[in-house]
Formats: C-alpha cells, sequence, structure tokens
C-alpha cells in the first residue's frame, strides 16, 4: 500500500502515526478478520500495491491505541490485560488479544463515536463473544457479561444537557449481550468456514463469496412520517404501509401539508468510501 502525505504534515508526526505494533501471532486468523468479510481481505491481499491510504487517516487508529495503553497502564494485578489466546479449529488456528479479562469476562476498549454507542454496532457483539467463546476453549472459563468501555472522540456536552437519548458522558460502560456457548460455537465454525471456502474459490479462481448486508453497514429503505416543511419526521417506519396507516390515525390522510418521504437504503461501507477495495468489487459495480 502506497501511504501519501497530502496535508504535508511533519515528519516526527508521519514517523508517529506510521507506526503498527498488530500482529496476530502464529494464528490463520483474528477475531477481527473472521468476524468481517472474507471478501474484503482477500481483495485487499490481491490488490495491495494499488492500494493508497493518506497517513492523516491514520490518527483514529493511533488515538485508540494511546487510550488503549493508559487503561492499561492501570488496569490492576486483578486483572489480565492484552492476552493473546489461541484456539485451533479445522486446522485453523483462531486468535485473539483481549483488551481486559476480569472475573466476569472480557472487556474490549473502543475510541468511538457517539453513533456507534446510540446505535449498539452489531460488530462488537460479534467480537465480544467470539472473545467469550476463546476464553472458553482456550482456558477454560466461562463469561458472565460482555463489556465495552467506549470512549467518544465527539461527544457534545451541550447535545448531551438538551437530548435525554444522547450519552451522558464522553466514556460510557456498555454492557454486550452474551450468547449461548451453542450460538458462539456455531457462530465460529460458519465464520471458520466461511473463510476456508472464500481461500479455496481464490486459489482456484471462482468467485469470492458476496458481502452481507451487516458487513456492507447497510442502512435499509425507511418510510419518514412528516410535516413537508420540516426535516424532522413525525415517525420513521419501516414500511410505506405503516407510514400511511400512522398519518391515518393522526387525522392526516388528507392533509395537504403532510406526506410519507422515502428514505433510500444505502450500503454505507461500499458507498460512501470506508471501502478500499470496492473499485476492485465486482459485487459494489453489479450495485452501484
Amino acid at each position: 500500500m502506497k501511504i501519501t502525505n497530502h496535508h504535508n504534515l511533519s515528519q516526527p508526526i508521519v514517523q508517529a502515526l506510521s507506526r503498527d505494533d498488530y500482529t496476530r501471532g502464529a494464528s490463520h486468523r483474528s477475531v477481527t478478520q473472521l468476524i468481517d468479510s472474507p471478501r474484503i481481505r482477500i481483495l485487499r491481499e490481491r490488490h495491495w500495491d494499488e492500494l493508497t491510504e493518506d497517513i492523516s487517516e491514520k490518527m483514529w487508529s493511533v488515538l485508540g491505541t494511546a487510550v488503549h495503553r493508559i487503561f492499561e497502564d492501570y488496569a490492576g494485578d486483578d486483572v489480565i490485560s492484552e492476552e493473546r489466546l489461541f484456539v485451533e479449529v479445522d486446522g485453523w488456528v483462531i486468535s485473539g488479544a483481549i483488551d481486559v479479562q476480569d472475573q466476569d469476562g472480557p472487556i474490549d476498549y473502543k475510541c468511538t463515536s457517539v453513533w456507534s454507542v446510540i446505535h449498539d454496532k452489531i460488530e462488537w457483539e460479534l467480537q465480544l463473544n467470539a472473545y467469550a467463546w476463546l476464553m472458553r476453549h482456550a482456558k477454560g472459563v466461562r463469561s458472565k457479561s460482555l463489556r465495552i468501555i467506549a470512549v467518544m472522540r465527539d461527544w457534545n456536552r451541550r447535545e448531551a444537557e438538551r437530548n435525554e437519548s444522547y450519552p451522558p458522558a464522553p466514556i460510557q460502560t456498555i454492557n454486550v449481550t452474551l450468547w449461548s456457548d451453542e450460538k458462539q460455537d456455531a457462530y465460529m465454525a460458519e465464520r471458520i468456514s466461511l473463510h476456508q471456502d472464500a481461500e479455496f474459490a481464490d486459489f482456484n479462481d471462482e468467485p469470492l463469496p458476496p458481502c452481507t448486508n451487516t458487513e456492507r453497514w447497510t442502512r435499509p429503505t425507511t418510510y419518514a412520517a412528516k410535516k413537508k416543511a420540516n426535516k424532522r419526521a413525525l415517525r420513521v417506519f419501516d414500511s410505506m404501509e405503516d407510514a400511511e396507516a400512522y398519518l391515518e390515525s393522526q387525522g392526516l390522510a388528507d392533509s395537504k401539508e403532510h406526506e410519507v418521504e422515502v428514505r433510500e437504503g444505502v450500503h454505507v461501507r461500499c458507498d460512501q468510501n470506508w471501502c478500499r477495495v470496492a473499485e476492485f468489487c465486482d459485487q459494489w459495480k453489479e450495485s452501484a
């Protein structure tokens, strides 16, 4: 990958942002890779020399690493910090570095956005349950709870004071849904099989498995019952029928001042330039 410096950052900053200590150890796949799209990973490997990234884009990753290290320094003696666990399944070694393990289970630090906290990112549930799976199979330890410590880089005090649904503080502990052992085992087996099948397809020059809507960060089409003059909806629904029924129930079905606005769905990761390999992806080209 070619690293650019379009904003002419100074050399000390470039060097700091270029540092990357990540390793998945002696494993075939990390948890982070396993829960994500095999298509994206393989396309990145195929086209690595054609990809570009500006050094400024590494800022949030470096900030997240700094937050991790500060918290780890004060973790205490009664917890385990940054332990990488390994489990072998079907000829593959799966690994994961867990930020913190305490008596109740894994804890993961996230330097993230308010949006991610409000909307409960499904990736966090997948990741934390994968960590619980690792702890159970590598150490025989069953988790009682799964937690995220979210540090919100874009938190706004004024918004918190006037909006009850907004996070009340810039750091928040989030309890993540803990699956049953059976569900964890089934999920990990499915993900390992999917990535192994993708490797086989790539080796034989066959079509790669498509990204799912979850992997594409898909926001579905919604239907907003609203006053025409306002941007904010009265209510937002998953179907036109429900939106029209709502206006009917409010006596607004025949109102010339109200309408149902169709808000088209979008594959956020693909369409809003979050995926660096979109230009090489036949799935994206066919849906664009």
